[in-house]
């Protein structure tokens, strides 16, 4: 399978309800990172109270 934002292969594919997405290595620590950075996640974090160990 081929990464969703360029020609690479896929190194990690995902599927949920029948649609899969594909992502090579460096999009997918990219869309990591984004999700990392986003003030949504900390709400989620919050909400659910997650502590690091």
């Amino acid at each position: 399978m081929q990464c969703h934002y360029c020609d690479r292969g896929a190194d990690i594919t995902v599927e949920k309800d029948g649609v899969q997405v594909a992502l090579c290595e460096d999009h997918f620590r990219e869309q990591l990172d984004s999700l990392a950075d986003a003030e949504a996640l900390e709400d989620l974090r919050e909400q659910l109270d997650i502590e690091r160990a």
